[in-house]
């Protein structure tokens, strides 16, 4: 009896407060309705309190309604700081809402589809946050920093998350304590994962720290990514592998004559780390200075890269013979054998949908060992920030700690950001 009692006051207060919010939000609609018909006395108090509470359209609107004396009185400074208010780095476009009022009833994949455009989510932030008192400047700024995501992070490589991948083979499990040479009897039937079928996703953004710091137009970057492998689907839902790449790097703008002449946009060179944050024998981690140069013919973008692996002091013998897997130093000794020392990626934009192809190769024909990759990103619902990923894999070096074993592969999902680099 507690229990109905306590679900049913739940859905009374989630339905009140949907109730309230709906009846803001007609209030503000009915506003528009006002303007739109050139009613603009009757819609001058709500449009003029939204904007108050923060909301960027109705920042426009009365930056406008100033501007041109419309119900009101002209008044070019208020035009000029509701302007300023409302300035954003997405472009605003208003929308008919005489119009919506005698189309057709939306059905419920209508409203889908409108979630996966930016300007309807752009809404709804705003009315969200409208219900927040903005008296000080320090919560107006940071509620403004949250609707103009304006806290400096950008993508860096693609964000993704794919939901289903299969693999032409299982993977092995890799133990810190215990090496080929050492694992115990009980873990021999547990030296693969259980299927196929796991989960993927990675997180990559920058920072962007300076430019022309040294009066050569440069751009200074961090980065950061997170690729993650998780099982998703086996008994306890383990992750397999987490790699985790921190960057830093300069991006050099080419003279106007090697763009002109060889399509040839930047140089970019820096440092970065990669590891799989594990310890002892499931331990893998390297080190990179690296060199990429940038070009560009249209719509197709490529990007050459090279690097240099930084050396480290060997392990002890006891660490390969299994007795001391807390020996110090290099963890994959022979990672370029398998990974080389560069790569080349294109990417290809046709219409809104992206197609990326990345290559790489040791270079050695005795041993030859290496990585195609295909991605392919098409607009979900014509969203401009979700779409469809599909990637297949062959080769290897997909993670670190499967740097040495082939694997083909294929991931299907989500993308919620896209590069030309």
């Amino acid at each position: 009896m507690l229990r109905i009692s306590i679900f049913s006051f739940l859905l009374f207060s989630v339905f009140t407060s949907v109730g309230l919010m709906g009846q803001g939000a007609d209030k503000y609609t009915q506003a528009l309705v006002f303007y739109q018909d050139k009613n603009y006395k009757k819609a001058y108090g709500v449009i003029k309190t939204e904007a108050e509470r923060g909301n960027k359209e109705a920042q426009y609107i009365l930056a406008q309604m100033y501007e041109n004396g419309e119900g009101i009185k002209k008044d070019t400074l208020k035009a000029v700081h509701w302007y300023k208010q409302a300035a954003s780095k997405y472009a605003y476009v208003q929308k008919d809402y005489r119009k919506s009022k005698v189309s057709k009833k939306e059905n419920f994949f209508d409203r889908v589809q409108k979630q996966f455009i930016y300007t309807s989510e752009q809404k709804g932030a705003n009315f969200a946050f409208s219900k927040i008192d903005v008296g000080t400047p320090e919560v107006k700024s940071m509620v403004m920093k949250f609707l103009e995501n304006n806290f400096g992070l950008k993508p860096y490589y693609t964000n993704y998350f794919a939901p289903f991948t299969y693999s032409s083979s299982k993977y092995k499990r890799y133990f810190s304590a215990y090496n080929e040479n050492n694992l115990p009897t009980y873990l021999s039937s547990y030296t693969e994962y259980e299927s196929n079928i796991e989960a993927e996703y990675q997180l990559s953004f920058q920072k962007p720290l300076a430019y022309n710091l040294f009066g050569w137009n440069e751009y200074i970057y961090l980065a950061y990514t997170q690729q993650v492998w998780w099982k998703i689907y086996d008994e306890s839902a383990p992750f397999r592998e987490t790699n985790y790449t921190p960057e830093a790097f300069m991006i050099l703008p080419t003279s106007d004559h090697w763009d002109e002449k060889y399509n040839l946009k930047a140089l970019k060179f820096g440092y970065k780390h990669q590891s799989n944050g594990e310890e002892g024998y499931a331990s893998r981690s390297w080190n990179r200075l690296f060199l990429a140069s940038l070009w560009q013919w249209d719509s197709l973008f490529m990007k050459v890269e090279g690097w240099y692996r930084i050396p480290e002091d060997s392990k002890s013998a006891a660490f390969y013979e299994g007795t001391d897997p807390e020996a110090s130093g290099d963890d994959n000794p022979d990672i370029t054998d398998y990974l080389g020392y560069g790569e080349v990626t294109f990417k290809y934009l046709y219409g809104k949908q992206q197609f990326n192809l990345l290559l790489r190769n040791n270079l050695n024909f005795d041993e030859n060992k290496g990585a195609i990759q295909l991605d392919y990103t098409a607009p979900f619902f014509n969203s401009d920030n979700t779409f469809w990923y599909v990637k297949l894999f062959n080769g290897y070096g997909e993670s670190l700690i499967d740097y040495d074993r082939s694997v083909t592969k294929m991931s299907i999902g989500f993308a919620f950001s896209r590069g030309l680099f």
